[in-house]
């Protein structure tokens, strides 16, 4: 079983981050704050989580996804990941 990744492709200034956001609280993930480029940490659950660069390792490695993008979260493309069997 891969990762599921959905991408959110629509137009506008952050408009793709809202979108995958707004799924993420609608199919009941937390996600941490915007960091530059970096991902966003993802938990299921009601969670704070926080910026990718105050995560330790072991905290990346326990969350269930992320949600990312290639250059920059003002533009589309934005990708939520859900890692494999979380």
């Amino acid at each position: 079983m891969a990762d599921q990744v959905i991408t959110f492709t629509q137009e506008g200034e952050f408009q793709a981050y809202y979108a995958a956001c707004a799924w993420c609280k609608e199919n009941g993930y937390s996600h941490g704050s915007m960091q530059a480029r970096a991902p966003i940490g993802l938990l299921r659950g009601d969670w704070i989580i926080a910026k990718w660069r105050n995560l330790s390792p072991k905290e990346r490695q326990q969350l269930d996804g992320t949600i990312t993008c290639i250059e920059t979260f003002r533009e589309a493309p934005v990708h939520v990941v859900i890692r494999e069997g979380k």
